[in-house]
């Protein structure tokens, strides 16, 4: 899920404390996302969709994991467009992929503690 090889790039300037931190934040708000992404599809709520998906696509670009950051943007688009065609799909392939990504998060932790 994560490129490796750009994540390091990314956080090459950073501190092993302050990546611990930004990767234990997006882990700890991550099932709070899913939640608020799954009210405002059942709510029909294209707005906050399209706010919400686009929150998270802008922070999975931190850990460089493009099938996530996708998949959060076509989520984004469909808010925009108050298309809820394939959203459920869309949301479940997220749902799956994020979570992958969060497993891949907590092995990348334990190089930095």
């Amino acid at each position: 899920m994560i490129d490796k090889e750009k994540f390091l790039e990314n956080f090459q300037y950073f501190d092993n404390e302050v990546i611990l931190e930004i990767i234990n934040i997006f882990i700890d708000e991550y099932p709070e996302r899913m939640e608020i992404l799954r009210k405002n599809i059942d709510e029909k709520d294209f707005d906050q969709l399209k706010f919400n998906a686009h929150s998270l696509k802008g922070v999975v670009a931190n850990f460089v994991a493009p099938e996530v950051q996708e998949l959060a943007r076509q989520l984004e688009m469909k808010g925009a467009g108050q298309d809820l065609s394939d959203v459920e799909k869309l949301f479940a392939e997220l749902q799956e992929k994020t979570g992958i990504l969060v497993e891949e998060l907590e092995e990348i932790k334990k190089e930095y503690e």
